[in-house]
């Protein structure tokens, strides 16, 4: 039987989607077999969009908007659900690192959200152990969307050589994460630079912080505690971050040589992947 369950658009950008679709798909004519065969997915998967149980991702809102000729209506809500799936203490950073000019980063146990594969993401956001792991999978990556628009911020990215180690998700997904990072090298906006285990004691054994600099808002610092974020525009603060960041970019590697231990390591850690995963279990 086909779920009708009624929806109040007006509760969650996930409702208003559903209810639009449904109210569309209607206006064609379509059941939601005939719109699933269309844009290459299940009736089942149709009806729980339509009844707000599954986040879309953006390949699907596309193929919507060319199969009920929507103008573009779904591409442009999926932003907005895809959004509000973040962890609503996370929201409002979202929305400022968006606006950013300038991203500095340190991050000292896992790759930089924006840089992550989609595999890597998966395997770092399961650790949360949260009800709807591909909603937070896709709102990650719609996140990463602000470094492919036509004017991107600069991203700056310092990684502690223990995330290059740590292997997230495996040998395989590891490899593929190393590599997608290399990749970065013919890409104007966005530099790496790993700081190596030789440095020691460093600028900020505290822990990971961002710096978001804007064309005309004040900079803000964002760290982040075991359950929720915090973002602060407090001047003494962010000069403090920016001082431990130019201390950080000072040992850390160059960029060319950051790429050259990340290949070592790719190759030496990871190179062959042919193998059971040894975390694996009968």
């Amino acid at each position: 039987m086909v779920n009708i369950r009624s929806l109040d658009p007006s509760a969650s950008p996930l409702d208003y989607y559903g209810a639009e679709l449904r109210r569309l798909r209607e206006e064609a004519g379509l059941n939601q077999q005939q719109l699933g065969d269309i844009v290459y997915c299940t009736a089942s998967l149709i009806g729980q969009i339509e009844t707000a149980k599954k986040v879309p991702t953006r390949e699907f809102s596309e193929r919507l908007d060319a199969a009920l000729m929507t103008g573009g209506l779904f591409s442009r809500l999926v932003g907005l659900v895809l959004k509000s799936q973040l962890p609503t203490w996370f929201q409002q950073y979202a929305e400022m690192e968006a606006r950013a000019a300038y991203i500095s980063t340190y991050q000292a146990q896992l790759v930089y959200g924006l840089l992550q594969t989609e595999e890597y993401a998966r395997a770092v956001l399961a650790t949360g152990l949260p009800d709807d792991l591909e909603g937070l999978v896709a709102a990650r990556m719609e996140r990463q969307r602000i470094l492919s628009r036509e004017h991107p911020p600069m991203a700056w990215v310092i990684l502690d050589e223990a995330a290059l180690h740590r292997p997230i998700g495996g040998p395989g997904v590891m490899r593929n994460q190393l590599a997608y990072l290399l990749g970065f090298r013919a890409n104007r906006w966005v530099r790496i630079q790993v700081l190596p285990f030789a440095a020691g004691e460093h600028a900020s054994l505290i822990g990971a912080f961002n710096s978001l600099r804007f064309e005309s808002d004040p900079d803000i610092v964002y760290t982040e505690d075991l359950i929720a974020g915090h973002m602060t525009a407090n001047p003494e603060t962010v000069r403090e971050a920016a001082l431990r960041y130019a201390h950080l970019q000072a040992s850390a590697l160059s960029v060319e040589d950051s790429a050259e231990l990340i290949t070592r390591v790719m190759e030496e850690h990871y190179g062959d992947h042919s193998g059971p995963d040894p975390r694996a279990v009968a």
